[in-house]
């Protein structure tokens, strides 16, 4: 990681913890030293962990899979959403719904009623109901769509989790941990490293902290994104002059026979 990423982490504040007396004792190979009763972690090791991370965020989305973001506090929705919705990577931002990897069958349906709406709004039947009963349905789908919209082109469960904050967060987190799903953390001084697979170790509480992480961590998705895209155009590319020099062999014996028999 270059120093101008070190000194952005610097100064977004990705250094500053939690007060001393609300540390979780697993932080410790992660913080630096304290400050006025507040804890600083090492952003060397922060470099060096979000470099990982950002690795293995690549070569997922290189792969073709989903990340699913987790973001429900109020200094981070907006942010996660905005800049995940770039990407194309699912994020709950509202809340997470228990069940949501545990019971994904049954979120699944919530998300396939909408389509139904949809489809019942565009049609001749939807004029017929009632003033009240369309007003009801548009709720429904108003309701549907804040807390399911932005999942819903998961179709399968994600190949792993980001997660903004692992306490808050701690239903999702527990999903993930029974399904056996990375998940990708930002971990302050306050959290348990031991619950998370990628240990990003950083203020999960500042505006500026968190978009910068989840920047990092996007840019390396879009990059694997590209690469996969890339890969694809060459195989195709290369399937293409392997077809065309089928044809073209085919049609040098083609004309190598009528000489013959001429």
């Amino acid at each position: 990681m270059s120093k101008t990423t070190f000194d952005a982490l610097l100064d977004a504040g990705v250094h500053f913890g939690h007060l001393k007396r609300k540390w979780n004792p697993n932080m410790a190979p992660y913080i630096f030293m304290e400050k006025n009763g507040i804890h600083i972690l090492d952003l060397q090791k922060t470099s060096v962990l979000l470099d990982q991370a950002a690795a293995a965020a690549k070569q997922i989305a290189k792969s073709g899979k989903k990340i699913l973001f987790v973001a429900t506090k109020k200094q981070a929705k907006d942010i996660v959403a905005d800049r995940v919705s770039k990407t194309n990577m699912p994020y709950a931002t509202e809340r997470w719904p228990g069940g949501m990897l545990t019971n994904f069958a049954t979120i699944r349906k919530a998300v396939r009623k909408m389509s139904t709406i949809d489809k019942l709004m565009k049609g001749e039947a939807y004029n017929a109901l009632s003033k009240r009963e369309r007003l009801q349905i548009s709720r429904e789908r108003v309701k549907l769509e804040k807390n399911f919209g932005s999942i819903s082109d998961l179709s399968r469960l994600p190949a792993a989790l980001f997660i903004v904050d692992i306490v808050k967060e701690k239903i999702a987190v527990a999903e993930a941990k029974k399904l056996n799903i990375p998940i990708f953390g930002m971990v302050d001084t306050n959290s348990n490293p031991n619950d998370v697979d990628f240990v990003i170790p950083s203020n999960d509480d500042a505006s500026k902290s968190i978009a910068l992480i989840v920047d990092v961590i996007c840019t390396a998705i879009d990059e694997g994104m590209a690469e996969r895209k890339m890969e694809r155009e060459k195989r195709a590319d290369d399937q293409a002059k392997v077809e065309k020099a089928k044809k073209e062999a085919a049609a040098k014996k083609a004309a190598d026979a009528e000489e013959t028999e001429a």
